[in-house]
């Protein structure tokens, strides 16, 4: 398709579309060719304040938290068939705003249905428990909503992930203030239309747009939220952090990641370099669990480095609306930049381009932050691109010799989140996974996700899990209700007979 017309998008406040209260827009720009496809109105601290004020007032007085559960299970499955409607159009929006190619981002919103269904047969299954103390007394517990929850997405996965958040948080009977990156805001926007459709109540999902130093610190930093919700880099979870600990606002946080792809002598050759491409490359290597370390066993070492090369030659990039296109561009000039800096670092290190490392040739890519797949050899574990988090079409291939080594090459970085692990050896695949240092492993695998996974890292990949059913507990909290059943009442203050008691 052909993108005719600049879309726009106002804020979302208790159901209503408005601008910002300022007045004032950004573009957002195709990173394929630099067009704009987009205004947003851009929040500030008084729009995010009305949102939240909005959100608060729904959770108290509407019906949202109070509706019988199973009608709540109704609006969030209309919403996931309402998704998959609409897939094309949801996906096209995401490629025209972070370059990924359309086969991957209309795909993607058949997952982002599986959210909302996932967490629409719990909204009816959100129980307590009763606590054995003694006979005198019936303990029990209920599970009851945060209240008004805030959340911050990323724009890599933007619907994907806003739905991971979005979908218990609305099951559990929270209301959400959601501020999506503005890099690409068009579909967590553009969810705001597809709830109101399914019958969210007013105020219950509110969207406010900006960027991160005025409407992500207003949202961050407001004392009204019951929770906040981040998934973004690491040192933007570090300030997050700091405004969310001031009100001692619980904040969970899925951050950075730089995950080791485990290739051991007796894989199979072919799988695992097909596993590792994709690992690598999909979404141009811009994911948390993107396979950013081959850590390769050093006897099929330059044979790996040899096929990898050769598969990821015949990658195609190009234009993300086309179906045909297998990689597109970086989301914008920052990252471009950025990730063309660590290739050269890279090689002033030591390392050797094995392929790509450029920008491609050709007028097709003349006007957009393209970046050929990168294949970097010869690299040593403590150089730059080995440590440090690129986000980028760049896979590092590091050489090991013992299972033992292996596993410190992958624990020897700050972060923790994915690992996949390639042999037939079944005792070593479940030894590796117990020593290495992530909250996610796949084994003969990679970025394999479902809903009721839960999903998360360790050491600067934050903390928290997102999906299973444990996650609707992350959006709840026990109310502990005390009665006593014996007839006989008490004197605290009795100094004999048997009102006396002990606590």
């Amino acid at each position: 398709m052909t993108q005719t017309a600049t879309l726009q998008y106002d804020l979302l406040i208790n159901d209503q579309w408005r601008p910002a209260a300022g007045g004032d827009y950004f573009d957002v720009e195709n990173p394929a060719n630099g067009a704009t496809v987009a205004r947003m109105a851009n929040a500030g601290p008084a729009d995010v304040a009305a949102a939240i004020a909005a959100a608060e007032d729904a959770f108290r007085y509407g019906p949202w938290a109070t509706m019988p559960d199973a009608d709540r299970g109704r609006i969030l499955w209309r919403i996931a068939d309402l998704v998959e409607e609409r897939k094309m159009e949801l996906g096209r929006l995401e490629s025209i705003s972070n370059g990924r190619p359309i086969s991957e981002t209309s795909s993607q919103m058949l997952v982002v249905a599986s959210y909302f269904r996932y967490f629409a047969g719990f909204c009816d299954k959100i129980q307590g428990s009763t606590v054995p103390t003694d006979r005198g007394h019936l303990n029990y517990t209920v599970r009851v909503p945060l209240g008004v929850v805030g959340q911050l997405t990323p724009w890599n996965h933007p619907l994907m992930i806003a739905s991971k958040k979005l979908a218990p948080a609305l099951a559990a009977g929270c209301t959400i203030v959601l501020k999506p990156s503005e890099w690409a805001p068009l579909t967590p926007t553009e969810i705001g239309n597809i709830a109101l459709e399914a019958g969210l109540p007013p105020g219950v999902l509110n969207i406010v747009n900006g960027f991160g130093p005025t409407a992500g610190q207003a949202l961050a930093s407001d004392p009204r939220l019951g929770k906040l919700d981040l998934t973004g880099g690491t040192e933007t979870g570090r300030a997050v952090a700091q405004a969310a600990g001031r009100n001692l606002t619980p904040l969970q946080a899925e951050l950075g990641g730089k995950a080791p792809v485990i290739v051991f002598d007796d894989a199979n050759l072919e799988d695992a370099v097909n596993g590792c491409a994709f690992a690598s490359f999909v979404a141009s290597g811009q994911t948390c669990i993107q396979g950013s370390r081959a850590v390769v066993h050093r006897s099929i070492y330059d044979q790996f480095v040899a096929q990898l090369a050769e598969k990821v030659s015949t990658i195609r990039i190009g234009d993300p609306t086309d179906f045909q296109t297998q990689m597109g561009p970086v989301v914008s000039k920052p990252s471009y930049d950025r990730i063309l800096k660590y290739v050269q670092v890279a090689q002033d290190e030591g390392a050797r381009v094995a392929w790509g490392g450029k920008h491609p040739a050709g007028a097709a890519y003349a006007d957009g932050y393209f970046i050929e797949p990168t294949v970097l050899a010869d690299v040593r574990p403590k150089m730059t691109v080995a440590q440090e988090e690129i986000f980028g079409p760049v896979v590092c291939v590091i050489p090991f010799d013992t299972e033992d080594e292996a596993v410190a090459i992958a624990n020897d970085i700050p972060y923790g989140l994915g690992c996949s692990i390639w042999t037939r050896d079944v005792a070593r695949a479940h030894r590796v996974a117990r020593e290495v240092v992530a909250g996610i492993i796949w084994i003969n695998d990679h970025h394999r996700l479902h809903p009721a996974i839960p999903w998360g890292g360790f050491k600067d990949s934050g903390y928290g899990r997102e999906g299973s059913f444990d996650f609707i507990h992350e959006y709840t909290a026990p109310k502990y209700v005390c009665v006593r059943v014996e007839p006989q009442g008490f004197d605290w203050y009795a100094t004999t007979g048997p009102g006396q008691r002990l606590n």
